[in-house]
């Protein structure tokens, strides 16, 4: 959908960290300058997860949902890179909303990181990353395109 050159898209962005047990999902504000965590989901199948994240999408008035990929070196996709492009087919299957893939490299590891800098304590540092990793890379693409 193209808008005219002086209207703004104030539509969100949902951003997907698929993985074989839990889904994070993290949302932008309506200008799409920040990511916000939103929710984990519990991986059930691949068309359950197509269909619950399609809905989520829609409820959130979500024009695009950007999945994380993870690469090899040889900038192939990992296996769980290859299992996260099916889920973009199965989404692409059942709603006609964009769905586009994106580098998501290392996005668990710098929430991770985050905890430790923002002085967590240890016992609070535990529990899954899921969500804060698709903030992760939801905000780099947001500060890639701004």
């Amino acid at each position: 959908m193209q808008l005219p050159m002086n209207e703004p898209d104030t539509s969100r962005i949902l951003a997907v960290d698929w993985g074989a047990k839990r889904i994070g999902l993290a949302l932008s504000d309506p200008t799409r300058t920040i990511a916000s965590p939103l929710m984990v989901l519990a991986h059930t199948s691949r068309a359950e997860d197509a269909a619950a994240i399609l809905k989520i999408a829609t409820e959130k008035d979500a024009s695009l949902i950007l999945v994380g990929v993870t690469y090899e070196d040889d900038h192939q996709l990992t296996p769980a890179g290859r299992s996260a492009q099916r889920l973009v087919e199965a989404m692409q299957e059942q709603h006609t909303i964009e769905v586009r893939t994106y580098d998501e490299s290392y996005s668990t590891q710098t929430a991770r990181e985050s905890r430790l800098l923002i002085g967590l304590p240890k016992s609070k540092r535990k529990g899954h990353f899921d969500a804060i990793a698709a903030v992760v890379f939801l905000q780099r693409y947001l500060d890639e395109r701004a």
